[in-house]
C-alpha cells in the first residue's frame, strides 16, 4: 500500500490516477418487483452480465493506467487494521442504521455478522440479510409475525454501485455526504470508515468538508469540480441548498483553492436527478449536456466576503456562466443531438454521464451511439463499454466511479 496516498481532485478532466468502484454483488439478486420503489431501482439487472460489464469498465480504466480500487476491499482492510472494539462498534452502528425492528433480531444479526470473516461480512451487509438466514431468533410474538411479512432484516444496498454519491473528492479533502433517502444513508457508513481508518490515509489524514450526520442532504452526483477555483453543485431533489452553503463555508474556512461555488437550480424530476445527469465535462471547455438545460438557468454564485458568504443570483445560459468562471470558450454537446427521440432515449440511458480519464478522452456507454458519434466529431476519444444491465440502474460511468486522485492542471502527465 502506498504511504503517500491522498485525495487530490481539482478538476473533472485531469489525468485520472486512482478511482474507487463497487463491483456489483448479491444485492442486485435481492431486488424484487415489490421492493424496487423502496430501493430506488427501476428494474432488476441480471447480476452475471452486470458483473461482466462492470469488469469491462474496470479493465478499460486499467488500460488507461488508472489504479482501480474496490470499496469492499478498502473497507475490509480498514476494519482489519483497527481494534476489535472499533470493529464491534462498526457492526453495531450498521445494525442501528438498518432500523432492525426489535432487540431479539438485533442480537441475532450481531451474532450472525460478528463471526464472519471481514470481507464476506461487508459483502453481506451490502447484499442485505434475509429473515430466512436467521430463523432461530424468531419468538412468535404478534409484532414479529407482522414484521415477518417483509423478507429482509436489513435491506440490500443496490445503489452502492454508484460510488459517486456517498462522498465527494474535493481538492485534497472529502465531503462525506448525508444521503437524501433513508435507503441510501447507510452507504456513507462505509465511506466514512475507510476515509478515517484505512492505512493508506494514516500518514496524512484527509480533511472532511461535510459530515454524514449533518442535517441537510447532499449527494456526490450533484458535485462537479470544474477547476481548482470553481466548484459546481446542483440544487436538486437530492441536494438541499442549506447543505451547499454549509459546504461552501467549510471550504472557505479550510483555505482550499476554491474561490467560487456555483449552485445550479435544476428541475426536481427523476430525469434531472443529479447535476451530472444535466452536464459533464469531457475536455477543456467542452461539455455534454441534457437538452433540457440549453435555455436559461438560475445559478447562485457563492463567494466569500470578509469571512461571510456572499450570494449573487444569476439567470443566464449554461455556456455563459461556465465561460465566465472557467475563462475559456465553452461548447455544449447535446445528448442525443437534435432529434427528440434520440435525445430522450440516450438521456434516459445516461448518454451525458461520461467519465473523463484525461482531457479529451472519456468512458461512455456503447448504447448511446448518437452522443458518442457527436463527441468523436468534436475530436473527443470515446472509450465505449457495454451497458445492457448496468444502465438499468439509471447511472453512467461517472455515477459508478469516485476519483480519488487526478493530475492537477500544469502538473506532470496532465494532457
Amino acid at each position: 500500500m502506498g504511504s503517500d496516498f491522498m485525495i487530490n481532485v481539482y478538476s473533472e478532466i485531469g489525468k485520472l490516477k486512482t478511482v474507487l468502484l463497487h463491483r456489483p454483488g448479491k444485492e442486485l439478486e435481492n431486488l424484487t418487483p415489490s421492493v424496487l420503489d423502496r430501493l430506488l431501482f427501476d428494474d432488476i439487472p441480471f447480476l452475471d452480465v452486470a458483473r461482466e460489464e462492470h469488469d469491462a469498465f474496470a479493465q478499460t480504466l486499467r488500460q488507461e493506467g488508472v489504479e482501480v480500487l474496490y470499496l469492499t476491499d478498502l473497507v475490509s482492510e480498514a476494519l482489519d487494521s483497527v481494534s476489535e472494539t472499533k470493529k464491534d462498534a462498526f457492526i453495531r452502528q450498521f445494525i442501528k442504521e438498518s432500523r432492525v425492528p426489535n432487540k431479539s433480531a438485533t442480537d441475532a444479526i450481531y451474532k450472525y455478522l460478528s463471526v464472519m470473516e471481514t470481507k464476506p461480512m461487508i459483502e453481506k451487509m451490502i447484499a442485505g440479510i434475509k429473515k430466512t438466514e436467521i430463523p432461530e431468533h424468531f419468538s412468535g410474538t404478534i409484532m414479529e409475525m407482522l414484521e415477518n411479512e417483509y423478507p429482509f432484516y436489513t435491506d440490500p444496498m443496490p445503489n452502492i454501485l454508484f460510488q459517486r454519491d456517498p462522498f465527494s473528492s474535493i481538492g485534497k479533502g472529502v465531503a462525506i455526504n448525508h444521503m437524501y433517502t433513508a435507503t441510501r444513508q447507510r452507504e456513507t457508513l462505509f465511506s466514512d470508515f475507510l476515509i478515517k481508518h484505512h492505512p493508506r490515509f494514516k500518514e496524512k489524514p484527509v480533511s472532511e468538508y461535510y459530515d454524514r450526520h449533518n442535517e441537510h442532504a447532499i449527494e456526490g452526483g450533484d458535485v462537479l469540480v470544474l477547476d481548482e477555483h470553481t466548484l459546481a453543485v446542483g440544487i436538486s431533489m437530492r441536494t438541499n441548498p442549506y447543505a451547499i452553503e454549509e459546504l461552501a463555508r467549510t471550504l472557505f474556512k479550510e483555505k482550499e483553492s476554491f474561490k467560487t461555488i456555483l449552485a445550479f437550480n435544476i428541475p426536481n424530476t427523476r430525469a434531472f436527478m443529479h447535476l451530472d445527469t444535466v452536464f459533464t465535462q469531457v475536455d477543456h471547455g467542452i461539455f455534454t449536456v441534457h437538452s433540457g438545460v440549453l435555455s436559461t438557468m438560475t445559478i447562485f454564485e457563492i463567494t466569500q466576503n470578509d469571512g461571510e458568504l456572499s450570494i449573487e443570483k444569476t439567470v443566464t445560459t449554461l455556456d455563459s456562466i461556465l465561460e465566465k468562471h472557467l475563462g475559456i470558450p465553452v461548447e455544449l454537446i447535446s445528448c442525443g443531438g437534435k432529434d427528440v427521440v434520440d435525445s430522450e432515449r440516450e438521456q434516459w440511458n445516461d448518454g451525458a454521464n461520461t467519465l473523463a480519464v484525461e482531457p479529451g478522452k472519456v468512458i461512455a456507454y456503447s448504447r448511446n451511439h448518437v452522443t458518442n458519434r457527436l463527441l468523436r466529431e468534436k475530436g473527443i476519444t470515446v472509450l465505449e463499454i457495454p451497458s445492457s444491465e448496468l444502465s438499468r440502474g439509471r447511472g453512467g460511468p461517472r455515477c459508478m466511479s469516485m476519483p480519488l486522485k487526478r493530475v492537477k492542471k500544469g502538473e506532470h502527465n496532465e494532457s
